[in-house]
């Protein structure tokens, strides 16, 4: 009876132990989670500031490309790629087509009307790196202007042309661009732009305000 009561009393230890371990393991991976889930003081401080600046949210539509550069066989697959500071979003990629439509909206945080936007096509390769197919760039300035000097939009006809920018050589502008309302009483801007360093190709896109409630800017 003793000896059996021994082990008893050893195997109640051994699971007391063994739940003891468990226990610990998954407080370990518990705490690993929520530190891993955390936002770092640094992003905090960032997106703290970004959200004091904040003038809006500027939405890019992008239209379609036309007469793109070939890089592969006989087409391409092209993306584009639009940047602003450390702001970096990307279309989906259209397959075999060097005119590509892709209509997709790609959303901004402006805080700085001052920095540019730039626009890089690529073209999508499987086992290698995407080949560029050209850049260009754009200014979000007159377009912020306009947004501030016609707010009473309701009193405006739509099609009304609020304002027009002339293609030069201080920007990569094909055509004139057009900051008007539309039918849906917005004020947006159209812009087809020329691609650089490379020997061919052109992207449409078209610009759209979206305010930020509690934003100052307007």
């Amino acid at each position: 009876m003793i000896c059996f009561g021994w082990i008893e009393v050893e195997k109640e230890k051994r699971n007391l132990f063994q739940l003891a371990v468990q226990r610990r393991r998954r407080l370990r991976a518990k705490m690993h989670s929520l530190i891993e889930g955390a936002p770092r003081a640094a992003d905090l401080e960032s997106s703290e500031s970004v959200m004091d600046n904040l003038m809006g949210l500027l939405r890019v539509h992008v239209k379609r490309g036309v007469n793109l550069a070939v890089r592969d066989v006989r087409s391409s697959d092209p993306y584009v790629v639009v940047k602003m500071g450390n702001q970096r979003l990307k279309t989906r990629i259209v397959k075999k087509d060097v005119n590509p439509e892709w209509n997709d909206d790609l959303t901004l945080s402006i805080t700085d009307p001052d920095i540019p936007v730039s626009l890089t096509v690529y073209d999508h390769d499987t086992f290698s790196k995407d080949d560029k197919m050209g850049d260009s760039e754009f200014e979000v300035r007159s377009f912020i202007e306009a947004l501030k000097t016609y707010t009473n939009l309701e009193e405006i006809p739509s099609g009304t042309v609020i304002s027009r920018l002339k293609p030069g050589i201080d920007n990569c502008l094909v055509d004139e661009s057009a900051i008007y309302v539309n039918n849906e009483g917005k004020i947006v801007q159209d812009l087809f732009l020329r691609l650089r360093n490379v020997e061919c190709g052109e992207v449409e896109i078209q610009l759209q305000w979206i305010h930020y409630p509690g934003s100052k800017t307007f």
